[in-house]
């Protein structure tokens, strides 16, 4: 366990609406390690806000949600799939929303196994989409080729893109992926118009979200794995989590990088997760 949980999280597992755990692993980063140690880091920043919330009206303590703690420390990335998929079975059988601190991005299949007929919008800098790299089939750069295989390439849009490899493009096009990059959204598509856009492609009722800290702009959050400039600013990822905050059965947060922080990317991570609690219960409540 660690050594704190997450702020405010005081119901437990068969109370809760929403399941907290952390997954500390980072074996395939290809550029800077250290998202191993997130989960913690997220969890201590958590304890820096206020429980009202203003501009949802309202207290998040009114809200029961748990912390589950880490998983063990996995030995390589298909063990820590498996391990992720069966304890996110776990929660999802017991009719409650998983909440998952990376950790490096590798881990998100494990989690959309378990769900049944949604759709997967991914926040990210990056397209993901190699079919491996490094001879590594579920490396982090190849997230969303692995949703794919689960869920069908239909099912899953990158939003936020700004750096992929021509093999990537070239599979995209083949394959049907599609995606929306920062460069469209910063010139003529606003985010609503790009959540919208991304509903009518997955054309599914249920959603999961998985973001990519590395999404925003690392002016914002210079604590990531693969910091790629020209991101979104943090409002932009607040504006998401509130557009899709009623269809949400899931959510994660990865690729920070505590030892290239100032302790802003851990803190704007646990601001995220309090958003996302708070705003799928308003909306499903």
């Amino acid at each position: 366990m660690p050594e704190s949980l997450f702020a405010d999280a005081n119901s437990s597992l068969e109370e809760a609406r929403f399941a907290i755990f952390g997954v500390p692993f980072d074996k395939t980063s290809s550029f800077r390690s250290g998202s191993a140690q997130a989960p913690d880091k997220i969890r201590e920043a958590s304890h820096n806000f206020e429980t009202y919330m203003f501009e949802h009206g309202e207290d998040i303590e009114s809200i029961k949600y748990c912390d589950l703690g880490n998983l063990e420390e996995f030995e390589d990335v298909s063990s820590m799939i498996r391990g992720v998929e069966e304890f996110t079975g776990g929660i999802v059988e017991k009719g409650k929303i998983p909440i998952v601190l990376g950790g490096e991005h590798s881990l998100t299949p494990g989690v959309v196994k378990c769900l049944d007929d949604i759709g997967v919008i991914v926040l990210d800098a990056h397209l993901d989409f190699r079919d491996e790299y490094e001879d590594e089939k579920f490396s982090h750069c190849s997230t969303v080729r692995r949703i794919s295989d689960s869920i069908g390439v239909k099912s899953v849009v990158p939003i936020g893109v700004r750096s992929f490899s021509k093999e990537e493009e070239v599979d995209a096009e083949e394959l049907g992926l599609r995606f929306i990059t920062s460069y469209e959204l910063s010139e003529k598509t606003t985010i609503q118009e790009a959540l919208e856009m991304a509903l009518r492609w997955i054309d599914k009722d249920k959603i999961y979200l998985s973001l990519d800290m590395d999404i925003i702009d690392p002016a914002f959050a210079p604590g990531i794995s693969n910091p790629e400039p020209f991101g979104l600013a943090p409002i932009e990822i607040k504006k998401c989590i509130n557009y899709l905050a009623g269809r949400l059965v899931g959510f994660d947060v990865v690729e920070v990088s505590p030892p290239f922080d100032n302790g802003n990317t851990s803190a704007l991570a646990a601001r995220l997760v309090r958003e996302t609690i708070m705003a799928t219960w308003k909306a499903q409540t």
